[in-house]
């Protein structure tokens, strides 16, 4: 076929300028001889030194386990299009009419995801005082503790025993452009601390409180590995824990529960502060039946509250959505 010949020193300029005139042939290995390196055209191109030769072509690489996966074509249909990747553990939910092909599953995922050691499907919902869930091992390594990247800090944690979404990525950084450098932030439900090892890079001092032991020794420890020594580990219920220092700025990440420690989170926040709450709402009225309990709560403690902004998170079922609503408390 028809190729561009140039010395290896001009190499990337020209695969780039190929690329731009929409000529540069895809599919096939680049080629090398001696002191030059030979690019597939799709035809002549003005300007360059042009040859015959024969290139190998390149396996395409799958893109989703769905393209590789082995299963009957009746179940096909139901291969989920998403997984949660968690460092080098990946997590999928299965219908019930998939589970039987789940090793086939979990191999495929391995097979795409070159970086994933260890697969798992959602053996149950999250539920619990600690909010974890069932997994169920499909393939790869047994092992549940993995070191998770998310933006630019690291977070180590063992899927099986603590809570975490990496689905909340943009909405930790959104929350974390908000934040000034003067505050002092209270991470009601800090898990292994992807909000509050984040934020601490920008405010004052954050504390961060779980009721999960194992959360807080993973928290511990991402603080050590971030460096983030102006967090304040806090283990035990947050109701003993509300009221008893005034925070510029409360992250209610708890979106089942969340509107049930709303007197915990004013009477946590100085007169002005803002309060980034989490709930679930449904697709034709997301946002109303929270507004009404924040509001409800405020007069119960005599405060007032504005509004600041509304925004939903992610799906969360079908119809319905992870939602979050910033207020500020006025006291």
């Amino acid at each position: 076929m028809l190729a561009v010949k140039v010395p290896k020193r001009e190499a990337e300029k020209v695969r780039r300028k190929l690329i731009d005139l929409g000529v540069l042939a895809k599919g096939y290995a680049v080629k090398r001889e001696g002191e030059f390196i030979l690019f597939p055209v799709t035809g002549p191109v003005e300007g360059f030194e042009l040859v015959e030769a024969e290139f190998e072509r390149l396996e395409r690489k799958p893109h989703s386990y769905r393209e590789v996966v082995e299963v009957p074509d009746e179940v096909r249909g139901l291969l989920p299009s998403s997984l949660d990747i968690i460092g080098e553990v990946a997590i999928i939910e299965l219908p019930e009419e998939l589970m039987p092909y789940g090793k086939a599953i979990g191999e495929a995922i391995l097979k795409v995801h070159r970086h994933i050691k260890a697969v798992f499907a959602k053996g149950s919902k999250i539920s619990g005082e600690y909010r974890v869930r069932e997994l169920i091992y499909l393939a790869g390594e047994r092992r549940t503790e993995t070191l998770h990247r998310e933006n630019g800090i690291r977070l180590k944690l063992d899927v099986a025993k603590v809570y975490f979404s990496p689905r909340l990525a943009t909405e930790r950084m959104r929350i974390f452009e908000k934040t000034h450098p003067w505050e002092v932030v209270f991470d009601m439900f800090a898990g292994v601390g992807p909000y509050a090892v984040l934020l601490a890079k920008k405010a004052k001092l954050v504390f961060a409180c779980d009721i999960n032991p194992w959360a807080i020794r993973y928290l511990e420890e991402n603080i050590r590995l971030n460096q983030a020594d102006n967090v304040v580990p806090i283990l035990g219920d947050v109701r003993k824990v509300a009221g008893k220092f005034e925070a510029d700025r409360v992250i209610m990440n708890l979106p089942k529960f969340a509107d049930r420690f709303l007197r915990e989170a004013m009477l946590s926040v100085r007169d002005g502060g803002v309060i980034h709450y989490y709930g679930f709402g449904p697709e034709e009225d997301l946002f109303s039946e929270h507004e009404a309990k924040i509001k409800a709560v405020a007069r119960e403690l005599g405060f007032g509250v504005e509004f600041r902004g509304e925004r939903k998170v992610r799906p969360y079922a079908p119809r319905q959505f992870n939602i979050a609503i910033d207020f500020q408390v006025l006291k």
